[in-house]
């Protein structure tokens, strides 16, 4: 059966998605015209390479290292070329799975580049800048990109928020290597972020940082 691919309008990059999985994650394809990369490849890597189409995959992001974020990011490694790029912690857990919860499930595969806070991801002309946002994973990051480093300048800035945040809640501090004392100094990072910024979440409804202030920085604390 085929998956539905959504186009996200307004933002200053072009943004597709689909959903995939058993868990029902948000596989992003984010391009600027110049540079095309995928976000947390759940699974089945032949749709994601069909959904790119004619585009060269330039990289392969991870938002932190459990399976169903990880799944297909070997296969399309292999198939593209495509280096991997996550974070220092949550790196071993990807090229090695193991322990228990949702990353002893994954698929191994290769980390090609570490980064860490303040860091920035270049792909095409887009310069998306590395935030660490521990809690869901002692590695989790998110990603930042304003319309100056986008091919619509008059299109909202986004943050690709992994499993940090979503509409009206936040990522699960239950898991293995979880924490709450750390979501909460996660989440402080995000709402310095401008009200205007699209969030795009690894599950569940698209939002916003100003959607959020209202309900999720309220309530965990806005250093605001």
């Amino acid at each position: 059966m085929a998956t539905d691919i959504y186009e996200v309008s307004g933002l200053c990059v072009d943004v597709r998605y689909m959903v995939m999985g058993v868990l029902a994650n948000n596989v992003y394809l984010v391009s600027d015209g110049e540079g095309t990369f995928v976000v947390d490849p759940s699974c089945d890597a032949e749709k994601i390479l069909a959904a790119l189409g004619d585009a060269r995959l330039d990289a392969i992001v991870l938002t932190h290292g459990h399976f169903d974020h990880t799944g297909a990011a070997a296969a399309l490694r292999r198939a593209t070329g495509a280096p991997v790029i996550a974070s220092a912690l949550d790196a071993p857990q990807i090229e090695n799975p193991s322990g228990v919860d949702l990353a002893s499930r994954g698929v191994p595969c290769p980390v090609d580049r570490i980064v860490a806070q303040g860091d920035i991801v270049e792909v095409g002309s887009m310069k998306w800048k590395v935030i660490d946002t521990p809690g869901h994973t002692p590695g989790s990051l998110c990603l930042f990109n304003i319309p100056q480093f986008g091919n619509h300048p008059e299109g909202l800035p986004v943050l690709i928020s992994g499993d940090t945040l979503f509409a009206g809640t936040i990522g699960r501090t239950d898991f293995e290597g979880g924490s709450m004392a750390d979501m909460r100094a996660s989440l402080k990072k995000l709402a310095a972020l401008p009200d205007d910024t699209a969030v795009l979440p690894g599950h569940n409804s698209l939002t916003t940082i100003g959607a959020e202030r209202r309900r999720v920085f309220a309530l965990y604390g806005d250093p605001e």
